[in-house]
């Protein structure tokens, strides 16, 4: 790309800053357009359900740079404007604004907003948690003896319910699946990780099929469960996952498919367009399939990869593959969960260093190869393994190093 080529990337978190900060670590001096549907600088997610919902920290310790930090990246920043429409033919995206943006390099990083429940109402006290403006509204809903209700025991229904714990909630969690954070963990270690939430005081109830929410006067009162029961609320936080922000893209012509479809190296179906973060669906080289990962650190690396891919290949160079091993954490109670690598379903499980009933460390496989490593409080055991899932490491070979 040229001074006078302009980049344009969409979404304004971490994936789509680390877009823009490796454009211009690279020598990228052109304009850079950074469009973000939330007003204010970027900031930081993970601290939502945690330290920010806890009252600890304030917005501003959760920006993702300072502000002088942003000038020296010279972007224009539109904050507080949509993306509604992409004409890849023309190079082309309209905002919500009625603006139209050209460009000739452009990165799509739109993240992800929260599912919502089949006929889900419209109640006060029913909430979701995805943005600042969220955690924010939460937070002030939450005191000694107020009734939450988790609809969702994946880890940001589980790190909001460890928080509100503390903050003196009653809080029930219900989930469908028959063990928590099972998507992440598979369900014995799922299991086992969660038995921290009801040493706390946290009514935890898995395999429970939510039949409805219920409420008066606009207002939040209950939770309905198809066996009859009701949970009655004050809050009721809906956390049963994400989906990817693509329907503006729908007449793009971009192939989409839970995410936008990209190859190994994060290009998507359409010329000088790339995608990163939790709406990237793309090829992942080591593990042999397609994934779309919703985690800091992907989002992080992603956004570096994708937009270092697209400046290479302007410059007419070979764009890398991008076979960064996942890798997640969760703050629950006392507990930091560590994971690294990618839970297959049907794994071999191996404890490697303690034992179920506290801080443990332990080894997935399948196919014969190391799949991923899960921690409890135990990060110097699980983050050499890291290094060791990208080397596609055996199964065998994994098993005699944590015997060494």
């Amino acid at each position: 790309m040229t001074a006078t080529d302009r980049l344009v990337v969409v979404g304004a978190s971490l994936a789509g800053l680390r877009a823009c900060e490796t454009a211009r670590s690279r020598g990228f001096a052109g304009p850079i357009t950074l469009v973000g549907a939330e007003t204010g600088a970027p900031y930081d997610r993970p601290p939502l359900s945690k330290k920010l919902l806890a009252g600890e920290w304030d917005a501003e310790r959760i920006r993702l740079r300072k502000s002088d930090e942003l000038a020296a990246l010279d972007l224009e920043l539109r904050a507080g404007v949509r993306a509604v429409e992409l004409d890849t033919r023309a190079a082309r995206l309209t905002l919500d604004d009625g603006t139209t943006l050209p460009y000739d390099g452009l990165v799509i990083a739109t993240g992800a907003e929260p599912r919502r429940l089949p006929g889900q109402p419209d109640l006060d006290g029913v909430v979701e948690l995805r943005t600042l403006a969220d955690s924010l509204a939460l937070r002030g809903r939450l005191r000694p003896g107020h009734r939450l209700t988790v609809i969702g025991a994946g880890f940001i229904g589980l790190e909001v319910a460890a928080t509100a714990t503390q903050a003196g909630c009653r809080v029930t969690v219900l989930e469908g699946a028959p063990a928590p954070m099972i998507r992440g963990l598979g369900p014995a270690l799922g299991q086992a990780v969660a038995t921290v939430h009801p040493r706390h005081g946290v009514d935890l109830r898995c395999g429970v099929a939510v039949d409805g929410i219920e409420g008066s006067s606009g207002v939040v009162r209950a939770v309905r469960l198809a066996d009859g029961q009701r949970v009655e609320s004050d809050t009721v936080l809906v956390a049963i996952g994400v989906r990817p922000s693509i329907d503006w893209l729908a007449t793009s012509g971009l192939a989409l498919g839970d995410g936008v479809v990209c190859d190994a190296t994060l290009r998507t179906s359409a010329e000088r367009v790339f995608a990163a973060g939790d709406c990237a669906r793309w090829d992942h080289e080591l593990f042999g399939e397609e994934m779309r990962v919703e985690h800091w650190t992907n989002a992080a690396e992603q956004g570096a990869a994708a937009a270092a891919n697209l400046l290479g290949t302007l410059a007419g160079e070979p764009a890398e593959p991008y076979r960064a091993v996942p890798f997640f954490w969760s703050d629950q109670f006392e507990r930091r969960i560590q994971f690294v690598g990618r839970a297959h379903g049907d794994d071999e499980i191996r404890v490697i260093a303690g034992d179920l009933d506290g801080d443990f460390a332990a080894l997935y496989g399948y196919g014969g190869r190391l799949r991923g490593v899960l921690g409890v409080n135990l990060p110097k055991v699980v983050m050499p393994y890291r290094r060791l899932l990208a080397e596609r490491v055996s199964w065998a070979d994994a098993l005699r190093h944590a015997d060494a």
